[in-house]
């Protein structure tokens, strides 16, 4: 219901907007944006997301079916089992979502987002085999959303290789506060999530992986910052980036081959799912990008970074953050909006200035709620979508406000 309402509004907000710039500022062509936005969003979701995701889906859900044959993903959901039993507990032990949900998350934290995509799909499809109302979003699918939503990136290659064609001083100056940002996002959305859930988190085994991978998060940040150059922390995850992302089909047709499973009948037998899954969230793609086109073809969003500057300015407040304060806005509604906006703030006030590194870092301190939400859920044909948008914004909100604190300690 909440992405109804959310649809609804952001067309007649862009409606009245466009109406009041035609009338009070004679600009005639307020509707042609929005017509024009309206066609482009539509052909963007068919032809530059949906359609090129086949072949990205038919060949991950191959290699998973693989992983599932071979026994990796069962491997894999033992290993982790005792963590994510806690935070889902509707998922039985052991069953092979928790492994995909895993290889998502993996994905995601090497920036992965081509392989991340089709593995959290199979993911919520396995979740979606659990759900007892088929078009509601179950706890553990809306857990699992949240998580996956705010975005938890180690390696934050893309904004790194940004910040390089735009010449900054030193394009890896923004990995520690991107890390922090979005590790404090990925908390506080799980609490959120957990608290409406009441799942206890003050458990030893959830303790104890929560510190584990905090523990993991801080060395791996003093390692980089202590002991590598800026030149060389880029070349490293590029590196390890790619090639734990092509170790994971070879481990899992090695352990295919050692299980003597016919591994080319296996991938095609999992391959054929992307046809079908990529076809099928074409609708909701369509709906959820056309309504955010023409909300930011409409210039509302500039209106509101206007009202925040003059309320922020009123009180005294700092107000340079409100200059990259458009990134962090269309972050939760288009990645490549958010993306595009980004590069617009390093080009207008330099990728060395305040608001170039703080637009860097909120770009990387969450994920595209909105179009995951649509995504996801649409993949599977769930339309009540409960709390899971409200949560996902929550965690937004505090990858936002992480953003702006860790910058200014870091940048001034």
């Amino acid at each position: 219901m909440a992405l109804n309402y959310i649809w609804i509004a952001l067309f007649i907000i862009a409606f009245f907007v466009a109406l009041a710039k035609l009338i009070f500022l004679g600009d005639v062509n307020a509707f042609q944006h929005l017509v024009e936005g309206l066609f482009d969003s539509t052909q963007t979701a068919v032809m530059s997301i949906a359609l090129p995701l086949i072949g990205t889906m038919a060949f991950w859900l191959g290699v998973m079916n693989i992983g599932e044959k071979a026994g990796a993903i069962r491997f894999l959901s033992r290993i982790v089992g005792p963590f994510f039993n806690r935070l889902f507990p509707e998922v039985p032990k052991d069953h092979p979502a928790t492994g995909q949900m895993m290889m998502n998350f993996s994905a995601n934290l090497l920036g992965l987002d081509n392989a991340a995509t089709p593995l959290g799909l199979k993911a919520m499809g396995s979740l979606q085999e659990l759900n007892p109302s088929k078009d509601t979003a179950s706890n553990a699918q809306i857990m699992f959303l949240v998580l996956h939503t705010s975005g938890l990136t180690l390696l934050p290659v893309s904004i790194i290789a940004q910040r390089a064609i735009f010449k900054a001083t030193d394009p890896t100056d923004i990995f520690i506060p991107c890390i922090i940002a979005t590790y404090v996002a990925t908390i506080v959305g799980m609490l959120a999530v957990a608290i409406k859930q009441r799942i206890n988190l003050i458990d030893k085994v959830v303790l104890a992986w929560l510190g584990g991978f905090t523990a993991f998060i801080s060395l791996l940040v003093w390692y980089f910052s202590a002991y590598l150059s800026k030149d060389e922390i880029s070349t490293v995850s590029k590196v390890a980036s790619n090639l734990l992302l092509f170790l994971i089909p070879v481990v899992f047709i090695l352990g295919a081959l050692y299980k003597k499973v016919n591994v080319f009948e296996t991938f095609i037998e999992g391959a054929k799912g992307g046809l079908e899954t990529s076809f099928k969230i074409i609708p909701y793609l369509v709906a959820m990008l056309a309504a955010i086109s023409v909300f930011r073809s409409s210039g509302a969003l500039n209106y509101i970074i206007d009202g925040l500057k003059a309320g922020f300015a009123l009180f005294q407040i700092d107000t340079r953050f409100t200059d990259a304060l458009p990134v962090a806005l269309m972050k939760p509604l288009s990645g490549s909006g958010a993306k595009a906006m980004m590069m617009d703030v390093m080009k207008t006030f330099n990728p060395d200035s305040f608001a170039g590194r703080l637009a860097c870092v909120f770009n990387g301190s969450a994920d595209t709620t909105f179009y995951i939400v649509a995504l996801y859920f649409g993949s599977v044909g769930i339309k009540k979508t409960r709390y899971a948008i409200p949560a996902g914004l929550i965690a937004d909100l505090a990858g936002v406000i992480a953003a702006i604190l860790v910058s200014y300690l870091f940048f001034g």
